[in-house]
């Protein structure tokens, strides 16, 4: 299922407005984006079918001396996401992923899971851990 652009960044907006307001709290530093695909560095360190990438320095692991460094960014692939909602396999970091979304409401749940599993990267927690608790 494809979206217009503008549609697909209003659903992204109101993922994120819905998050738990404990996530937003920690989230004061982070901007969350959304691009039609991963980059061609990207692709080839993540992988063509990556639906969404957190890049930045995860809460865990941040010192006292941190104060002042360029926000983090959460990214969205719209492509990507709109194909995994089209019932296609598609690995997010190594998860594997086959869904079926009927409408605007879907895709948006969509992204939601998308953005949890990069907060989630945020926190400091990896995608191995994300699997060991059963999450993923």
């Amino acid at each position: 299922m494809h979206v217009p652009r503008r549609l697909f960044e209003k659903l992204a907006g109101k993922a994120v407005k819905e998050l738990p307001e404990y996530f937003k709290q920690k989230m004061e530093n982070v901007i969350v984006t959304v691009r039609y695909t991963p980059d061609r560095k990207q692709k080839k360190r993540f992988g063509k079918n990556l639906l969404g990438l957190y890049e930045g320095i995860p809460l865990a692991e941040r010192g006292q001396s941190y104060s002042g460094a360029m926000p983090d960014k959460i990214t969205v692939f719209q492509r990507n996401i709109e194909s995994s909602c089209s019932g296609r396999s598609y690995n997010s970091r190594h998860l594997w992923r086959r869904r079926r979304c009927s409408g605007k409401t879907d895709i948006k749940k969509e992204i939601r899971h998308v953005l949890m599993h990069e907060i989630a990267h945020h926190f400091g927690i990896t995608d191995e851990r994300l699997k060991q608790e059963g999450i993923y």
